[in-house]
Order: structure tokens, then C-alpha cells, then sequence
């Protein structure tokens, strides 16, 4: 018997805030972003809500116009691992670009936080989308689009098969016979690609889960089949439940074409949420938010996916202006989708930063309204769970005291863990060793 589809949630530890106006909330330490015992905190409340996971974005460009927490913020990979020694259960996900590292130092380093947290370890695989971050590697100008996705692709290969570099068994630790490794278990990769040449074998043994679990994010057509092709999970944004039905059916459909189990690969949609008492108690509360916005940062926000285009030299009140002239060579699906969208509704620049310079949410109202929403997303094929936001304490207070309990009575969410691993309360099985595999092959010939 197929056990029921189980509700899955993230925490994204966005400290001071990825909008321009979060970090003034008086509960809300100045420093969240660099500031460790915050996150340890955060990260506990989540696992005390027995989340999945706890996820961290990350940049490698800024400028003076970025958000407060892209302005001065900690390292993924070495915050995640103060997180799993202060942490037991919750999964541990962090981003890293496949544009400017090399695969053998992102397999070292998540195999590592893998083997650290017992496996609790998770990447998630971004090609960068600001053309900016190429002056910080020595380049004049970043990889185009296509190619981006092309190396993502032989990164991914090659990470996943440094982490086979040791069968499980390889370690015998034999005192008596003075017998530390099984030779015939250690394995070279020795690939050579189109973008990578990668002799191996890591020193490194897998961890309990296998191998780290693979997200991504990326909404260009090309991002969407990288996707389909490589991920465990995806992030997505998703403005209304129309719009995620339609890119859950298309990620899915194109797992199943690619010979994946669409069953095995989950969507998670960024969740803001405003909760209180009453509907219109949540409704003041969120347009109170609303009104503290100021058009320039919504600008600046919109400027973002056009690698901070400039949209202050527009008339605001005219129609959305043609870019026809600025790269997309960045946030390419998310830049197009705003041009789309802006064209088809027939926009102003005003009216456009005000629907895509912020965080639009369906999830405003009473604790049992949230749940509500979150039910009809999941049991409509929207979503598989979602990355609920963590920037101001109150809502994130509110989510897990008052609707994480709504949703475990309905079943739709566990009410402790069952397994210790982020594979395991995901419901996705161990990889086999590829070597291990093979000797199993070779011997039943």
C-alpha cells in the first residue's frame, strides 16, 4: 500500500530580510544576518516544528541597492555547519553557485557538512544571476545562459560522482590486521569533459543518506529542465495558485519524460504569511506593511531579475517600459515573466514594481485560513510543501505555535521524525554506490 502524500516544510533563515524594509522590526536583531545565535534559535524553532529543513540563500554580488541581508551576511556552507552541531533532525540546505566554484571543492565541502550533520545535508545548485558576480572571479563578463546551464549540468555529474568515491564498505578498520582501507574500494572518477577535468578520488566516505539531496532553482525553460534532469527538490516563487498549478504540471511532466519518477522530485514555493485573529485583523496588518513600502525600493527590487536595471529613468506612470536593449543573461525566467506578465496586463512601470518589487502572498488571514490555503495549494497539485519565510519573529511565531498543529491534526504533516536524515523525511530512498552496483552486476554475469 502506497503510504499518503505527506506536506513538506522549509524555513528559509533570511535574517534582517531579502526586502528592503524588514529589518526595522523591533523584534528583530540589527545584526540577524551575521549574528549566529539568531540563526541557532530560528533553526531550533523550526526543528521543534519538525520542518524539514532549514534553507540559505545566497549571492556571490551586492551593490548599494541590495537588501539589508544581501548586504552583510554569513557564508552557506560554514554557517550550516555550526547548525548542525547545534541541531539533531532538520535538514540543512545551502546554495552555491556551479558558475564560479570547482566540483571537487563542492564535494568536499557538502560531503562534509553531510558527514558533520549525520546526514542532514542538502545543495541547492544555482548558476548565478547577477552578471555582476563575474568581476568577483577574475572574468569581465558572466557565462551566458545557455552555457551556464550546460556546466551546471557536468558539475552536477561530476560532484555526484566524487561522493561515490568510497563504496559504503571500504573502511574495514581492522586493528588486529592492520587493515585500514579495502583498496579494491576506492575509486578515481578520472572525467574529462566539455568544463571539467577531474582526476578524484575524494577523500571523503559517504554519509548516512547516501549523498547529499539535490535542490534547485531556476524558472527559465532551461532552468526548469536542469531541474527536471538533476533535483531531489525545486524552490520556485509562485504569485497565485494558477500560476503554481501550471509550473508544478510542467516540472512534473518533464521529470517523467526525462525517465524520472515525478513522485521522487518536489515542488516548494517561497511562503510569506500574515496570521492573526481575524481575516481583517490580517488584512490591516499586511497593508500596514504595504504602505510602510517605498516605490524607489520597489524599483530597485524590480530592478533585481534585470541585474539592477535603472527603472528611476522611466516614467512611472507610463506604460512598462521596453527593455529589449537590457541582457537577460541573469534571473532569465523571472525577467521574462515580468516582461510577460507587464505586456499582457498592460502595466505601468508604478503598477509593475508594486505587483513584482514585493513578496505577494495568498496566505494572509486567521491561523485555520492559512492552513487552509496550504491545504488547497498541496492537495490541488500546486505544491509538495513550501520554504516558509523567516525574517520577522512574529509570523514565524504564529506559523508554527498556530497553523503547523492545524496541519498536523489534518494529517497533512508529521507530528515528530521518523528518520534522522534529510533523505528520510523527504521519503526519498538511499542512491546505491554506482561501484557497488557495479561489482553486484559484474558478479551476477
Amino acid at each position: 500500500m502506497t503510504s499518503p502524500r505527506q506536506l513538506h516544510l522549509g524555513a528559509i533563515l533570511a535574517g534582517v530580510g531579502t526586502s528592503h524594509d524588514d529589518w526595522r522590526d523591533p523584534a528583530l536583531p540589527g545584526d540577524a544576518s551575521i549574528n549566529i545565535d539568531w540563526y541557532i534559535e530560528a533553526a531550533r524553532q523550526a526543528e521543534a516544528a519538525k520542518f524539514d529543513l532549514v534553507f540559505i540563500v545566497d549571492s556571490p554580488y551586492i551593490t548599494k541597492e541590495s537588501a539589508p541581508h544581501f548586504l552583510n551576511r554569513l557564508e552557506p556552507l560554514t554557517l550550516l555547519s555550526a547548525l548542525a552541531v547545534s541541531t539533531s533532525r532538520i535538514g540543512l540546505v545551502g546554495t552555491l553557485t556551479t558558475s564560479y566554484w570547482e566540483p571537487y571543492n563542492v564535494a568536499r565541502q557538502f560531503g562534509s557538512l553531510d558527514n558533520i550533520s549525520g546526514g542532514r545535508a542538502g545543495w541547492n545548485v544555482v548558476t548565478t544571476g547577477l552578471e555582476g558576480a563575474a568581476r568577483n572571479y577574475s572574468r569581465e563578463e558572466h557565462f551566458d545562459h545557455g552555457e551556464r546551464y550546460q556546466r551546471a549540468r557536468e558539475f552536477v555529474d561530476v560532484v555526484q560522482g566524487l561522493w561515490d568515491s568510497y563504496e559504503d564498505d571500504a573502511f574495514p578498520r581492522d586493528k588486529q590486521a592492520g587493515i585500514f582501507l579495502d583498496k579494491d574500494k576506492q575509486h578515481a572518477l578520472n572525467h574529462k569533459g566539455r568544463f571539467f577535468s577531474v582526476a578524484g578520488p575524494l577523500a571523503l566516505t559517504r554519509s548516512p543518506q547516501g549523498q547529499p539531496v539535490i535542490f534547485q532553482a531556476g524558472d527559465s525553460d532551461a532552468g526548469r529542465t536542469l531541474g527536471a534532469l538533476i533535483a531531489d527538490a525545486t524552490f520556485t516563487t509562485a504569485d497565485n495558485f494558477e500560476a503554481a498549478q501550471a509550473y508544478y504540471a510542467d516540472l512534473k511532466s518533464r521529470a517523467a519524460a526525462l525517465g524520472r519518477n515525478p513522485d521522487e522530485i518536489f515542488v516548494l514555493p517561497g511562503l510569506s504569511v500574515t496570521i492573526a485573529d481575524s481575516q481583517e485583523e490580517a488584512e490591516k496588518l499586511r497593508a500596514a506593511q504595504d504602505a510602510d513600502l517605498s516605490l524607489d525600493k520597489l524599483l530597485v527590487q524590480l530592478g533585481r531579475p534585470f541585474n539592477y536595471h535603472d527603472f528611476t529613468q522611466y516614467d512611472l506612470d507610463a506604460p512598462f517600459p521596453d527593455l529589449s536593449h537590457v541582457s537577460l543573461n541573469g534571473y532569465k525566467g523571472h525577467a521574462e515573466r515580468i516582461i510577460r506578465e507587464a505586456k499582457a496586463d498592460k502595466l505601468s512601470l508604478r503598477e509593475a514594481a508594486w505587483r513584482f518589487g514585493r513578496w505577494r502572498s495568498d496566505f494572509v488571514g486567521t491561523a485555520e485560513h492559512v492552513a487552509d490555503q496550504i491545504e488547497r495549494w498541496f492537495t490541488g497539485r500546486a505544491a509538495d510543501g513550501f520554504n516558509v519565510q523567516v525574517t520577522k519573529p512574529r509570523d514565524f511565531a504564529l506559523f508554527t505555535q498556530k497553523v503547523v498543529p492545524i496541519l498536523q491534526q489534518r494529517g497533512l504533516f508529521r507530528t515528530d521524525y521518523t528518520t534522522r536524515t534529510l533523505r528520510g523525511h523527504l521519503g526519498l530512498p538511499v542512491p546505491e554506490n554506482r561501484h557497488t552496483l557495479a561489482r553486484l552486476a559484474q558478479a551476477a554475469e
